[in-house]
C-alpha cells in the first residue's frame, strides 16, 4: 500500500513535526506500507494552468504523479488567516476532478488558536469531497500551545494521531479489498 504525506505549506514547522510524527507512526506500525512525505516548502511546485498533471515537469510532475499513485494520503495543513493556504488549493488544482477517487484521505492541522478549529470542516473536506476522496471524517487538530522546542508535547495530540494513522490504514485496506472485488467481476 503506497501512503503518501503531505505537508502542505512553504513556511513554518509545526506541520512538518506533525507529519513527521505520523509518518514515524505508519512506518513503525504498518512496516510493508511503502511511505512519501513530500514537504511543499521541499519543492518548486508552479501555478497551475490547467494542463494534464502528466504534462507539468520536475517537482511538479513528481507530486501530481505520487499523489495519483498513492493508495492513501494524509494532508497536513496548517491555517493562515482562517483558510487554507494557496500551496495546497494550488496541489488540489493541479490534479484532475476525480484524483482522490478510492483513495483515502485523511487530514492534521495545525493552528494558531482553536478559532480556527472548523476551516477543515468546512474548506478542506468540501474540496476532498468533490474530488471523490474516501475522507477519514474524524482529524487531528493541534494548537501552537501542543509544541514546544519543535516537538508535540501533548500526548493526546499523539494519541489522536496514532489513531487517525490506525483509521487511515484500516480504511485504506477496506477501500482496496472493495476495488479487488469490483475487478474481479470483469474477470481480467
Amino acid at each position: 500500500m503506497k501512503v503518501v504525506g503531505i505537508s502542505a505549506s512553504n513556511m513554518g514547522t509545526k506541520t512538518r513535526i506533525a507529519m513527521d510524527y505520523t509518518m514515524q507512526v505508519i512506518n513503525e506500525k504498518y512496516p510493508d506500507a511503502i511511505t512519501t512525505l513530500i514537504d511543499l516548502a521541499e519543492v518548486d511546485v508552479v501555478f497551475s494552468d490547467g494542463r494534464n498533471y502528466m504534462d507539468y515537469e520536475d517537482d511538479t510532475k513528481m507530486v501530481t504523479e505520487t499523489l495519483m499513485a498513492a493508495d492513501a494520503i494524509i494532508i497536513g495543513t496548517p491555517i493562515f488567516q482562517a483558510s487554507i493556504p494557496a500551496t495546497l488549493k494550488n496541489i488540489f488544482d493541479l490534479l484532475p476532478e476525480n484524483a482522490f477517487r478510492d483513495k483515502v484521505v485523511s487530514i492534521i492541522v495545525t493552528a494558531g488558536s482553536s478559532k480556527h478549529f472548523l476551516i477543515a470542516d468546512h474548506q478542506l473536506k468540501p474540496i476532498l469531497a468533490y474530488m471523490k476522496a474516501q475522507i477519514v471524517q474524524t482529524y487531528v487538530f493541534i494548537e501552537d500551545m501542543d509544541f514546544y522546542r519543535k516537538k508535540i508535547i501533548n500526548d493526546d495530540v499523539l494519541f489522536r494521531i496514532d489513531r487517525l494513522v490506525e483509521d487511515t490504514m484500516l480504511m485504506a485496506e477496506v477501500q482496496q479489498k472493495i476495488r479487488e472485488a469490483q475487478d474481479s467481476i470483469y474477470g481480467f
